[in-house]
């Protein structure tokens, strides 16, 4: 009899419960939230994925992934990933639901130099059985202490790890999962749910809405906090870092991993204060990419701002400059300034001869001893007008300047001097404050301008050794991943990029960059477009990887060549009779000197004593020219006349009596 009566029960038990799963799940109304307003407002980016296991399983497999995940910072993510994956294992049921659902991964700042990652997930309908919020109640191992605590009428449950002594952080919001190893971030979450920020900006609607939900993965950044997420990694972010953190908006993407290549497609839009070059740019068209014939294979950033004609780029400059009658009102002062002091008109003498690009150019030198080998290149529409108008503002310069220098000639290419303070940044804005009172040649269809002799030098050299990045096959086949027309485009070459920061950085830096080496260069190529449309920018990203011992047969380092001693103990070589080799004696090697007005150049050997002094006229070896044995002694003497060596010559040995004697 008890069993016919538990039967109909039960029975009844079961319909009930099923009445409710299908009232839950098919009748009841749709009670959600979205995730993103549950992302605090400080959030750097945004990592969304519809299928967060299986995309996680095709990244955590790759090689780019199994790479990275070597790395501190990559690593806190993975292992707060296979943390939640460890604790949520044991109900491989439970996961597997969760893991199905949508995934926001966030990265904030929480004090300087310190950030941590917010997790959002949507469990959907399946959030209201309370499943998972009964199975962290049942977490009882050893490893584990689980506590509860309310915030805002919210409930946070505090699962502390007794191994590592971190504590996950996890809390409900409707069909939300909210989960941080930082508790700040999960009250912070919390704080969203009535008044969300991120989700109900116009700026970032407008971007979500472009990206959509394709591919493996979408990226939002959030360029307001840019500055303070580079100093977690650099003292400083620089002007550009600046200029993009006050300018820009929200970048969207949306990328899959392909083999060894992540390539992303998106839109980055920008605010009312943007900097005026940046909303010029948008409103000038695009222009072609060239000026890659001339830049070097060493080049570590080619920085190309293109548009319709740089006249069109100058004339929406000034129209958006107006708007700030302040601002305006000092740029104007500024080109009256210099166009009263030189007799010249910039517009003619200048914009005239701009074509559709200009561009910055960062190298790897060969040659330079100059710490940062920058250069900007001026794409012309007529190399022999841009000449023309040059030495005109030239002969102005030579004018009203007490600084006196005449052409050099470099290899056919001649090299001048323009020495007129503030020129670019006053043109083309802050980002090229750095080149002043540069020297200049010209190279084809373009005009080329650095700070220093020894850059024109390197650009020089490997133009004409055919060198340049056009001629590099790596760098011709991941340019075709882009349109050849644009309005902004980025180019880095990891590994030149690394030998130029290496070079000027101090001693402390010199150790994180050797510690974070195979980070660094393992993505050899990167590439970065944005494209003028409708008020924001189409941007594309793609990343090239290649396993960094590869790339380290590929590349000569500056970091691995082995320094000079003070103090050497080798042997000081005494020229003699016996050894002297008259054929090569008098082979002195190119010098390259830093200053072309300069009346001498000296070197020295590694102890302090000098190594070798010549005087010099307008930067050619003009005069006296003599050369020391690193115990001070003369070894070589003679004279240079416009460059060529020039009357007698003569060798010492240590008693410093001739040895040797030749005429040229």
């Amino acid at each position: 009899m008890k069993k016919r009566k538990i039967l109909p029960l039960l029975g009844l038990l079961f319909t009930s419960y099923a009445l409710y799963l299908i009232y839950t799940f098919y009748i009841d109304t749709n009670d959600n939230i979205k995730s993103i307003y549950l992302v605090p407002k400080d959030a750097v980016y945004i990592i969304e994925s519809q299928k967060p296991i299986d995309n996680w399983n095709t990244i955590s497999k790759s090689d780019i992934w199994k790479h990275l995940n070597t790395n501190a910072y990559f690593n806190s993510l993975s292992e707060s990933l296979n943390k939640l994956d460890t604790i949520f294992k044991q109900d491989e049921s439970t996961f597997k639901r969760f893991g199905d659902r949508e995934i926001l991964i966030s990265s904030h700042i929480y004090t300087p130099g310190k950030y941590e990652f917010l997790y959002v997930i949507d469990l959907q309908k399946i959030a209201k059985l309370d499943i998972l919020k009964n199975h962290l109640n049942t977490i009882t191992t050893a490893n584990y202490k689980v506590s509860k605590r309310k915030y805002h009428e919210h409930q946070i449950t505090e699962i502390y790890d007794i191994k590592t002594h971190e504590t996950l952080y996890i809390s409900f919001i409707k069909n939300q999962m909210i989960v941080s190893y930082m508790h700040t971030l999960v009250e912070a979450s919390i704080d969203q749910y009535l008044e969300p920020e991120i989700g109900r900006d116009l700026d970032f609607i407008e971007v979500n809405k472009y990206v959509g939900y394709n591919d493996m993965f979408r990226l939002y950044f959030q360029y307001k906090y840019l500055d303070d997420f580079i100093k977690i990694f650099s003292n400083d972010s620089g002007d550009l870092g600046k200029t993009l953190s006050s300018s820009l908006e929200f970048s969207g993407f949306s990328f899959d991993l392909d083999d060894n290549t992540i390539e992303a497609n998106g839109i980055t839009n920008f605010n009312d204060k943007a900097n005026a070059y940046l909303k010029a740019l948008e409103k000038s068209g695009t222009g072609t990419r060239s000026i890659s014939k001339i830049a070097p294979k060493q080049t570590a950033l080619y920085l190309s701002f293109s548009f319709n004609s740089f006249n069109e780029f100058n004339t929406n400059f000034e129209s958006i400059q107006k708007e700030n009658p302040e601002q305006f009102k000092s740029y104007i002062e500024g080109i009256e300034k210099v166009e009263n002091f030189l007799k010249i008109d910039l517009k003619e003498h200048f914009i005239s001869w701009i074509d559709d690009e200009a561009a910055l150019l960062q190298l790897h030198s060969t040659v330079s001893q100059s710490k940062k080998d920058v250069a900007i290149v001026l794409k012309t529409n007529d190399s022999d007008k841009a000449k023309q108008n040059l030495d005109f503002i030239l002969e102005q310069i030579r004018k009203r300047s007490p600084v006196k220098f005449k052409e050099i000639n470099y290899k056919g290419y001649p090299i001048n001097f323009m020495s007129i303070k503030g020129f670019f940044k006053l043109l083309i804005g802050k980002l090229f404050k750095g080149i002043d009172k540069p020297y200049y040649t010209i190279m084809e269809d373009y005009v080329v301008f650095s700070n220093h002799p020894n850059t024109l030098k390197s650009i020089i050299n490997s133009y004409t050794n055919k060198e340049t990045l056009d001629n590099f096959e790596a760098y011709k086949d991941f340019n075709d991943a882009f349109d050849s027309r644009c309005s902004v485009f980025a180019y880095i070459n990891a590994p030149n990029l690394y030998n130029s920061v290496y070079n000027f950085v101090d001693t402390n830096a010199k150790k994180q960059l050797k510690t974070n080496k195979d980070y660094f260069i393992c993505f050899p190529q990167i590439g970065i477009q944005l494209t003028p449309e409708k008020g924001f920018f189409e941007s594309k990203i793609v990343i090239d990887y290649e396993d960094p011992d590869i790339v380290k047969t590929k590349y000569t380092f500056t970091d691995t060549r082995t320094p000079l001693k003070t103090n050497t103990a080798s042997p000081i070589i005494e020229i003699t009779e016996e050894n002297l080799n008259k054929e090569i004696i008098f082979n002195i090697p190119e010098i390259f000197p830093t200053d072309l007005t300069a009346k001498e150049f000296i070197k020295k050997h590694p102890n302090g004593k000098v190594k070798f002094s010549v005087e010099l006229k307008d930067g050619l070896k003009h005069g006296n020219y003599e050369e020391y044995y690193r115990n001070g002694k003369l070894k070589i003497s003679g004279k240079y006349y416009k460059d060529e060596q020039n009357g007698a010559w003569r060798v010492y040995n240590f008693e410093e009596d001739v040895v040797f004697k030749k005429r040229f």
